[in-house]
């Protein structure tokens, strides 16, 4: 299979690396300040790009019918104008803020969690915790915001807010430490107790196979897609 990769810091470099062990060729590399090879002989192009240039890199490899894998976060009020341009071009996109087995594991865990205490809102108030490595540009992390979402889709709150919280609103924590890979924690605290649910990440080798084996999934495919129709859990 041929590859493009869009975004070749860290995340692209180990996607690259995955890649080539499952004999694919990187036919084209693409950086802030470095191109290699041609888009056109790419059969899907995966985006690892800086938020900047997320959805121009996207719209180049759909324009040329080149289906995208994307883990780029921090653009998301563009993803509905870049879904309309994939389907004008009838090219495949797939959005995920996580593409670890075990984080897409985790948000149906959580929406079930948040499905159980609903009816103990008042009691329990969800609290959002995330912590990245100090080289993560955007916060909160897109994957904060997927779990965000999967909470609000079960209860009645209405929306998330960053390090603070009015009513009605899902607060989220986002702490830069270190070289953290990523980790994400849920609380539910009473004045009595506190449940908790956490995914740590060990390594990033995790994010970087799922996209992997997501653009494997998505060549020569059209429509928009998410992790949930690669692995099978809705």
């Amino acid at each position: 299979m041929k590859k493009a990769i869009l975004g070749y810091g860290r995340m692209g470099k180990t996607i690259a690396s995955y890649a080539q062990q499952r004999n694919h060729q990187i036919v084209y590399i693409l950086d802030k300040e470095h191109e290699e090879g041609a888009l056109s002989e790419a059969e899907v192009a995966i985006n690892f790009s800086v938020p900047e240039a997320a959805v121009s890199n996207i719209k180049a490899a759909l324009e040329q019918k080149i289906p995208v894998v994307s883990g780029t976060t921090g653009w998301l009020e563009k993803y509905e104008e870049v879904v309309a341009f994939c389907k004008t071009h009838q090219s495949g996109f797939l959005y995920a803020s996580n593409f670890s087995i075990g984080v897409n594991l985790f948000f149906k865990i959580n929406q079930f969690v948040a499905q159980l205490m609903h009816p103990h809102q008042s009691a329990y108030r969800p609290e959002i915790q995330e912590i990245h490595h100090i080289h993560k540009l955007d916060a909160p992390s897109g994957t904060a915001i997927s779990i965000a979402e999967g909470i609000i889709q079960e209860t009645d709150y209405t929306d998330w807010e960053l390090n603070k919280a009015s009513q009605g609103t899902l607060p989220i924590e986002a702490l830069r430490e270190g070289e953290v890979p990523g980790t994400h924690t849920v609380h539910y605290r009473s004045e009595i107790d506190q449940i908790s649910i956490k995914h740590e990440a060990y390594k990033r080798d995790g994010f970087a196979l799922g996209a992997v084996i997501a653009a494997e999934w998505l060549a020569g495919k059209e429509g928009i897609f998410s992790m949930d129709d690669i692995l099978k859990i809705s």
